[in-house]
């Protein structure tokens, strides 16, 4: 499982849970990969609890919820999937393959939040309004599957999987975008477009990151700990998040009222139905994956 223009940093193969725990506190390759994500989801559950302690349960908050919950999920799957990929084969792929599903509740999460707030006033009740959160679940449920049967091609066919662990997060965040491209290239007059438009700059940084192995490529062994694409990976993705939430707010409060709302049991319906879908589809992989030796 060695990274292409990473050479040095790498934990002990077969590494018990508690070893893998207790390397967050040393350094390694996978130190700065760990924190870029945990801090951040200790910030998203913070506004989280603190949304649901305050005015959080106010009419029509609970798209933004659903959307805020995912928020604080997907770094936390990822931290603990990075701090537990020494365990071995198994353990590794089974770690990944969480972190895998909750990525992909989060574009279910934000296509809710989308739909409730962010939408085209022009395109509210049209036949892609109607069926654009049944696809959201849909591309959630492809997501998942797609991005957990690359752990399978992961040893045999690296380019392979690589490019449908892509696709798999690529399609559902273009689709989950359209209604931000269009306001984008209709009217750059609304607040909260400026955040939008960074959102997709981060998104694409994070995208190029991803899949260049840049800049390790270029001075192998110069960013073993600090400095390598996963991190600005990593790193991109939050501050991309970051913008997304704070677009989503701006448009929930401006917009308020502009937009039918749906009612919380179509927005943790949802939400549940691909997170169900998800767990399926985890537990198939695991007993694909079989007992550790």
């Amino acid at each position: 499982y060695r990274e292409p223009g990473i050479l040095s940093g790498y934990r002990p193969p077969q590494s018990s849970a508690c070893e893998c725990l207790l390397s967050l506190f040393g350094m390694n390759n996978e130190t700065l990969n760990i924190w870029t994500h945990l801090v951040p989801a200790g910030y998203f559950l913070w506004l989280l609890l603190s949304r649901l302690g305050g005015s959080g349960l106010e009419a029509g908050a609970g798209p933004y919820l659903a959307y805020l919950g995912t928020c604080a999920l997907y770094p936390l799957a990822s931290s603990a999937a990075h701090a537990l990929g020494a365990l071995g084969g198994r353990g590794r792929h089974r770690a990944y393959c969480c972190d895998y599903a909750a990525l992909s509740l989060y574009g279910l999460g934000s296509a809710l939040a989308y739909s409730a707030y962010v939408f085209p006033l022009e395109w509210v009740g049209s036949t892609f309004h109607d069926f654009y959160v049944p696809m959201a679940v849909l591309n959630s449920v492809l997501s998942t599957g797609l991005s957990c049967y690359s752990r399978f091609l992961e040893v045999e066919r690296p380019r392979l999987s690589k490019a449908f662990r892509t696709l798999a997060f690529v399609y559902p965040y273009i689709f989950d975008s359209i209604p931000v491209f269009y306001r984008l290239s209709r009217s750059c007059s609304e607040a909260s477009l400026p955040l939008h438009s960074r959102h997709s700059l981060c998104a694409l940084l994070t995208f190029l990151s991803f899949t260049s192995h840049l800049p390790e490529r270029l001075a192998p062994g110069s960013f073993d700990f600090i400095g390598h694409s996963h991190q600005v990976f990593h790193i991109c993705g939050i501050l991309g998040t970051l913008f997304q939430l704070e677009a989503v707010s701006m448009d929930m409060a401006e917009r308020r009222g502009r937009l039918p709302l749906p009612s919380s049991l179509e927005t943790f319906g949802s939400l549940g139905m691909g997170a169900a879908a998800s767990l399926a589809i985890l537990g198939v992989c695991f007993r694909s994956l079989g007992p550790e030796p």
